[in-house]
């Protein structure tokens, strides 16, 4: 769609470094975690398709050509020159990216650099806590969990400092269908010296994700939560966002914001949450890269129930440079499409139509994570 503003990918994550093999770069095509059935590819799914239609051109090859033959021109290349052009097309002007992951990936600044924009930080809980949990790993007496629990506090209060967000995947770690209220005190000393005399194995336990949700929340920074699919890690009928209806509730009057990620195939609930929900909103992030052509149908079903000041963009791009290549050229041949048709139709003005494509690709982000309002970096520059 032409016309539209910088984007703002309010969700993403940091590009890999190194030059992928054949293997690991197809990889990342697939939420899946193990290589493909025998004489399959990862290559043959509407991801792989997407990559090879938008990302050729960009470097100097004919769209839809072979993998092999995309695959060695990157090689040429190098990772550096292939992310700064491949990057530098997607029209992104603000990176918020999760810094969560492991690996060799770039950070805000760094990725941001690469496409010529700015970068911020969104802060995932659970990989905060695991960093603040290795100093008391073994430990699981009263006084250590005490400690550990103070330190949690201070860690999430100094994060918002300087973070633009915060991350919740207590959808793969537990499910959402957590308790909605905040837990006591004795509780999460309780479960916090059980976590930390079990050596602190990944976060699990629903007490302390339900802690680190309502510290977070106690911030005033906005919260990110991951619904619908992703990799195996997760059973998707936990992830239904629905199931959050209560903490929703519950932290309606707290003056922070919700974010629902990704949402597919219950982006209609996700809909729906942010429609009666002042606090909520929801993204289409992730879900137009894996459905491909059927992107306008899917941002369409979106944009049934959500108020249009509710949806935001964003690419959930990681590892590849590519993903931000495809997520933002997906949505931006979507939202044309659906919104086109609309106006053809007579249903929307011209007029309404711009403004509302705007909103959804920079100025929803920009109000709720207070980019222009003066309390972020990105209002300074």
């Amino acid at each position: 769609m032409d016309g539209l503003p910088p984007l703002v990918d309010h969700h993403c994550h940091g590009v890999v470094r190194y030059a992928p093999d054949p293997g690991t770069f197809a990889g990342f095509l697939t939420e899946a975690d193990r290589p493909p059935a025998a004489g399959t590819s990862y290559f043959d799914t509407q991801t792989g398709f997407a990559v090879r239609r938008w990302c050729p051109p960009l470097l100097d090859l004919p769209a839809h050509c072979p993998p092999e033959r995309y695959l060695a021109r990157r090689r040429e290349l190098g990772p550096n020159a292939t992310a700064r052009r491949l990057l530098s097309a997607t029209g992104i002007g603000v990176y918020l990216v999760d810094t969560g992951l492991p690996g060799d990936l770039t950070g805000p600044a760094e990725t941001a650099e690469a496409g010529g924009g700015t970068g911020r930080e969104v802060v995932r809980l659970e990989a905060l806590a695991d960093r603040t949990a290795a100093g008391y790993r073994g430990a699981g007496t009263a006084d250590a969990a005490e400690e550990f629990a103070d330190a949690l506090a201070r860690a999430v209060r100094a994060a918002a400092d300087t973070a633009v967000a915060f991350k919740s995947v207590a959808a793969y770690r537990h499910g959402l269908a957590l308790d909605p209220r905040p837990p006591g005190p004795d509780a999460v000393r309780t479960a916090a010296r059980d976590w930390l005399a079990a050596g602190a194995p990944r976060l699990a336990d629903p007490v302390l994700l339900r802690h680190l949700i309502w510290l977070a929340v106690a911030t005033g920074r906005p919260l990110q939560l991951h619904t619908g699919f992703g990799d195996p890690d997760l059973r998707l009928d936990h992830a239904d966002p629905t199931l959050l209806t209560d903490l929703v509730r519950a932290t309606a009057d707290t003056g922070t914001d919700l974010v629902l990620l990704h949402c597919y195939p219950y982006h209609r609930q996700a809909a729906y949450l942010a429609g009666v929900f002042p606090h909520v909103h929801a993204d289409v992030g992730l879900t137009l890269t894996h459905v491909g052509p059927r992107a306008p149908a899917v941002l369409a079903e979106f944009l049934e129930l959500a108020p249009f000041g509710k949806l935001l963009f964003s690419t959930d791009a990681y590892g590849l440079p590519e993903l931000y290549v495809v997520g933002s050229a997906l949505f931006r041949t979507a939202l044309g499409e659906v919104l086109g048709a609309w106006t053809a139709s007579g249903a929307w003005s011209a007029a309404d139509a711009r403004r509302v494509a705007g909103m959804l690709a920079a100025g929803n982000a920009r109000r709720v994570y207070g980019l222009d309002g003066g309390d972020g970096e990105e209002a300074r520059r």
